[in-house]
């Protein structure tokens, strides 16, 4: 089953929102999202959902599932909520562009993070787009163990036909 979409009966999705966003701020040494003094947790993961950038996180699955895609990345991939969450995440990639995209995913395991990605990917209705400067980065539960990844990233661009 599906998680659903964050809203304000399920903290906007906290539990896995804080994971993200104290993971990217662990691993590469900044802040990707400030929290606010005296802000609660479901309204510091509201505001990752509504953010100006793109905010996806996938499963550590063998074949990863995405988990978590904010507004901005479903308007990005043409995808809703449930068209987004549960998609396996090679399939934002297109064929050809998955080696690539594999060679990332096993670089930021051995080094925890990438901060300079750009590749290209693919909306449900074909669209292409290039990511420009993405942070990637594993994420990690409280335990500190490896639950998934997470990608982040404000630049993209249309490519034309």
């Amino acid at each position: 089953m599906l998680p659903a979409e964050p809203n304000g009966s399920n903290l906007y999705r906290a539990d896995l929102v804080l994971a993200v966003l104290r993971s990217y701020d662990a691993r590469c040494g900044q802040s990707l999202l400030a929290r606010a003094r005296g802000e609660s947790a479901a309204e510091y993961a509201l505001r990752a959902y509504v953010a100006p950038f793109a905010l996806l996180a996938h499963d550590a699955a063998a074949t990863p599932r995405f988990t978590y895609a904010n507004q901005t990345a479903q308007r990005l991939f043409e995808r809703d909520w449930n068209g987004l969450v549960g998609l396996p995440s090679h399939l934002s990639a297109e064929p050809d562009a998955r080696e690539a995209r594999l060679q990332l995913l096993e670089r930021v395991q051995r080094e925890g993070y990438c901060n300079d990605y750009t590749g290209v990917r693919i909306s449900a209705s074909g669209r292409r787009f290039t990511l420009i400067g993405g942070s990637v980065w594993t994420v990690s539960n409280g335990e500190g163990h490896a639950i998934g990844q997470a990608a982040a990233f404000a630049d993209w661009a249309e490519i034309l036909h």
